[in-house]
């Protein structure tokens, strides 16, 4: 599954301001931005991230991922400084 394939699946199952997604089959990064992360730990931002990818996951079409998950203030304010 390439990178466009995973954006495409998470812009139309979570509700994202932007998404980015860079890597390979072995480790996917994904920097997701969206007010759904509002008031919701880090933990629990990542396993909503998380989720939409299980089947990729477990069907080792990833072997990896790293996610970050901002709220639009938190990454207007990371990318304005």
């Amino acid at each position: 599954m390439d990178n466009e394939s995973i954006k495409l699946l998470l812009i139309n199952k979570l509700n994202l301001t932007k998404i980015y997604v860079t890597g390979d089959n072995n480790h996917i990064n994904i920097i997701a931005i969206g007010d759904i992360f509002k008031n919701i730990s880090s933990v629990k931002r990542q396993q909503i991230v998380y989720e939409p990818l299980i089947n990729i996951i477990t069907e080792k079409y990833i072997h990896a991922v790293s996610i970050t998950a901002y709220t639009n203030d938190e990454w207007e304010k990371t990318n304005n400084q």
